[in-house]
């Protein structure tokens, strides 16, 4: 069983930075693909990257593309989000996921594909 926690969620402008962390324990980090997924207030939940257990693949929704990075630490059991050039529609609560995986390069973008969750960090951005 894994546990996820997020920190890092915060109020900015838009323009500014945010780095989103994602500690895991009660499993084995290194064995899930790990995904970022967000939800704003009456949208549905939506993925917004994801990166393999490597490190090596990832993937981001178009709309975070060049903009925000997704990477991990598997020595620290850590998952991380840098948000860069934050815009108000960015704003939602921002969940990190596991997806325990036999596939060293696989990436995964459905949520039903996660079996564990965090209880998600708010990111808030003013115009």
């Amino acid at each position: 069983q894994v546990q996820l926690v997020e920190s890092g969620g915060g109020l900015v402008q838009a323009g500014d930075s945010l780095r989103l962390s994602c500690a895991a324990s009660g499993g084995t980090f290194s064995n899930s693909i790990m995904g970022w997924f967000r939800q704003a207030p009456g949208k549905e939940r939506e993925i917004v990257a994801t990166i393999s257990r490597s490190g090596g693949r990832a993937y981001y929704v178009d709309s975070v593309n060049f903009r925000f990075v997704v990477s991990r630490d598997n020595a620290k059991n850590v998952a991380s989000l840098q948000m860069n050039s934050l815009k108000p529609e960015d704003t939602a609560v921002y969940y990190c996921a596991a997806d325990p995986s036999s596939n060293w390069f696989a990436i995964s973008r459905a949520g039903a594909d996660y079996d564990y969750w965090g209880q998600g960090t708010q990111v808030t951005v003013s115009s």
